[in-house]
């Protein structure tokens, strides 16, 4: 990392330093949320992935230690109080794995909006094929989404803020983890999928969004994901 990046990264922490829950612009709370999705149609929720879907996470000051899916779950829950949901998540999965485990149950649950959060694990992999890729998202993302109706799926936050990531992988991981990103998108649209744009989130080039362990979102992460998913899932209801 050459010596602008690093003062950018530093005047993007300064400017992140006093940031919480209620004055961050990149979140929003379950009562904003709720209006963001009035008239939400989904009463029976089905999360599937890996970590991310799991909410693997660390504490960050300033805002409450839950996963995404809480502020997702909080806010539709304010518009439908009959929402039931079930979250199947299982850290260290790639995609194929996903579909394994997770598909049967998913589809037994009979949900009517799908979450699923998987694909980084593919891309992290000593090979990385990327049209296998696409054919076991769209293997996992096909069943899901003519069983539901409604398939939420999202892009990757660009590692480079991310000082945790290991510098030497840092590169290829973000070149993998674009073209991931790209490919989800492409399924996502071909199924008339809610795709949601992390890879150009400004959040994603900033330290504060991030654990230490140097892979998943803390705290902060999970409520701007959170957040998004809301935002695109109000945009498909058009409430904006």
């Amino acid at each position: 990392m050459d010596r602008l990046d690093i003062d950018v990264r530093e005047d993007m922490n300064m400017e992140t330093a006093d940031l919480t829950e209620s004055n961050d612009p990149h979140v929003v709370s379950p009562a904003q949320g709720a209006e963001l999705l009035r008239g939400a149609p989904w009463s029976r929720l089905v999360i599937v992935g890996d970590s991310v879907a799991q909410g693997i996470s660390e504490p960050r000051p300033g805002y409450r230690f839950e996963p995404w899916s809480t502020l997702v779950i909080d806010a539709l829950r304010e518009v439908r109080p009959d929402l039931v949901h079930l979250n199947l998540g299982q850290r260290d999965l790639v995609t194929a794995q996903v579909r394994e485990s997770q598909l049967k149950a998913a589809l037994d649950f009979k949900p009517d909006l799908v979450i699923a959060l998987c694909g980084g694990n593919d891309g992290l992999r000593k090979v990385f094929d990327p049209d296998d890729a696409e054919r076991e998202l769209e293997a996992l993302f096909t069943p899901l989404r003519e069983a539901a109706g409604t398939l939420v799926t999202s892009g990757f936050f660009d590692v480079i803020g991310n000082p945790h990531f290991d510098p030497r992988y840092r590169g290829v991981a973000r070149e993998r983890l674009a073209v991931l990103s790209q490919r989800m998108r492409s399924v996502s649209e071909r199924l008339d999928g809610v795709y949601v744009d992390m890879q150009t989130h400004p959040t994603g080039r900033e330290e504060s969004v991030w654990s230490t362990d140097g892979i998943h979102l803390n705290a902060r992460g999970q409520a701007v994901l959170g957040t998004e998913i809301i935002r695109a899932l109000a945009v498909r209801l058009g409430n904006t």
